[in-house]
């Protein structure tokens, strides 16, 4: 029986080496060319189909509204802050980072050079008295030579001071891994807060939550998680049916923050205004500042984004506020799952190839289809049913090689570890028999 277990174990390593071999081999990018439906799939997760299509439609989030900036002035910006002000908003967030005035060049900001536009900017952040700016993390060229592209920052970008008196500050940098803002940006997780020089900074979406309801903010900032999956809710208006759960946030186009008859009162009385970029006016397709989320329709092979970054920060903001929270299977959990699920299928695999070995190749794959179904729908149903997002990535690739690996361990490994250890390891007959 102690031979049985330890050939499980070896089989098990095995199988992983092999994982190892082939993972390197696609790290290489060799067989790129040749694979347009993995790089369709590539920006694809499972539970991007329960977000789009089994989730129940979430209520619409009456406590948030969004304003468009669309291309305005400051000074247009400013009076849409003192319309929306003028009805008592808890917070009014502002995504948007105004920090070329220190270049002092009217070629490349000539609106450091409107005087009027910016005190009367500086006046409406001043006079509404709950504004949160953005700012962004920054990498300086120091700190990536020294480490490389890792998630560590040393510097911030801040709107200029002169603009933002009295304002509170969140940087609104979004995980993804896009390279650069040209590049596919798919939006799933966020960070919290950040360590920068030894000063903790809030997220953006984060800071509005703790201005508007602390109580609710300090619990989830004390889940002390390094990054959050976010619960997306749902989108704003959506005109060309690029988003599941469109019209889930109030929202108004630039026009109608800058003219008080076009919205009442009690739509921003104690409510949080998100003000940010959403086209040149609602009905524009515009990519600027804008991600693909698990709420566009088309889940795998995405053609367009569908959300844009402000609407992003709405949704963080109503997961926060709702106590409504996505779990995850930490990582050791998730390979400490592959390895018995791998140890337990090279046993079985054992087993059938001592009792039933004419079975062995229809009875093999038939165990891997019925473990991909199995496993690929928990991942789909846990994270529908109970917001956890059982991501067992890493077992559905050892279910996918297990039975040709074990062939090869069976098959070739063994016989050549026998053959080493007899030739290598056993006395000839002669040398026995010789006193």
């Amino acid at each position: 029986m102690r031979k049985f277990w330890l050939d499980c174990a070896a089989g098990t390593v095995f199988v992983f080496a092999v994982l190892a071999g082939l993972y390197g081999i696609t790290q290489l990018r060799v067989f790129d060319a040749f694979d347009p439906l993995g790089q369709a799939l590539g920006d694809m997760e499972l539970t991007d189909i329960a977000f789009s299509q089994i989730r129940e439609d979430p209520p619409m989030d009456t406590n948030i509204v969004i304003v468009n900036i669309g291309y305005l002035s400051r000074a247009q910006i400013g009076q849409q802050i003192i319309n929306l002000s003028k009805h008592k908003p808890k917070v009014i967030g502002l995504d948007i980072i105004f920090s070329c005035d220190w270049l002092q060049d009217s070629t490349i900001c000539p609106q450091a050079y409107d005087t009027m536009g910016n005190m009367y900017f500086a006046y409406a952040v001043e006079q509404a008295g709950n504004v949160v700016m953005a700012h962004k993390l920054q990498q300086t060229k120091k700190l990536i030579k020294e480490f490389g592209d890792i998630d560590v920052y040393d510097s911030i970008e801040h709107t200029y001071p002169t603009l933002m008196p009295g304002a509170y500050e969140g940087f609104v940098n979004l995980e993804t891994e896009a390279a650069h803002q040209e590049d596919l940006k798919a939006c799933r997780r966020f960070n919290p807060q950040m360590m920068v020089n030894g000063q903790r900074e809030l997220a953006f979406s984060v800071k509005m939550a703790m201005i508007y309801d602390s109580v609710r903010t300090k619990r989830f900032l004390a889940r002390d998680k390094p990054t959050e999956v976010i619960n997306y809710k749902g989108n704003i208006v959506d005109w060309h049916g690029a988003s599941n759960y469109a019209g889930r946030y109030i929202v108004l186009d630039w026009d109608q923050a800058l003219d008080t008859t076009q919205f009442v009162g009690e739509m921003i009385k104690d409510k949080i205004v998100i003000m940010g970029f959403l086209g040149g006016d609602l009905t524009d397709t515009s990519w600027d500042d804008k991600f693909f989320t698990p709420l566009n329709k088309k889940y795998a092979g995405k053609a367009r984004p569908d959300m844009y970054g402000v609407v992003v920060h709405a949704n963080i903001v109503s997961m926060i506020l709702e106590e409504d929270y996505i779990e995850v299977l930490q990582p050791w959990q998730e390979i400490a799952i592959a390895i018995i699920v791998c140890f337990l299928n090279v046993a079985l695999f054992l087993v059938i190839t001592k009792k039933i070995p004419d079975w062995f190749d229809g009875l093999s794959v038939a165990v891997q289809l019925i473990q991909i179904v199995l496993f690929s729908f928990l991942m789909i149903e846990f994270f529908a049913w109970f917001n956890f997002k059982f991501n067992v990535t890493w077992t559905l690739a050892v279910v996918a090689v297990v039975g040709t690996s074990f062939e090869l361990y069976n098959g070739v490994i063994k016989t050549l570890f026998r053959t080493v250890k007899k030739r290598w390891f056993t006395r000839e007959r002669k040398e026995v028999l010789t006193p």
